[in-house]
């Protein structure tokens, strides 16, 4: 069974995207990038901000993730990281690497396809 974890730009998540529902529909419906699942067996496991500009903690937080998650025997298989960063981040590519050098897991970019116009304008 994958294991998702998203992780999203913490202003975006914070101020624009209140509950990050657009990703979490998305993987429920098996929307956008998440249609690589199909029927299979597939659960969020995670949601994670970057931990601010210029992903400050993004290597703290998947090191938590990897350490609170371990008694119960729950290990990230896929990373999904959001539009708010894939599409709108200037940091976008020294998050990613942090994350693909400390995830230990596939790193994926995009989550839903549900994109409004100029909300990050």
């Amino acid at each position: 069974m994958e294991k998702i974890l998203i992780v999203g730009c913490k202003k975006a998540m914070d101020d624009v995207c209140i509950g990050c529902s657009r990703c979490m529909v998305a993987f429920n419906r098996r929307d956008g990038e998440f249609s690589r699942y199909g029927k299979a067996d597939a659960e969020m496991i995670g949601l994670l901000n970057c931990g601010d500009c210029p992903g400050a903690t993004i290597v703290t937080r998947l090191a938590q993730m990897s350490l609170w998650n371990k008694p119960m025997n729950e290990k990230v298989t896929k990373v999904h990281v959001a539009p708010c960063i894939v599409d709108h981040c200037p940091h976008m590519e020294t998050i990613v690497n942090k994350i693909k050098a400390k995830a230990g897991a596939e790193v994926i970019l995009g989550t839903h396809p549900y994109k409004p116009e100029n909300i990050f304008s």
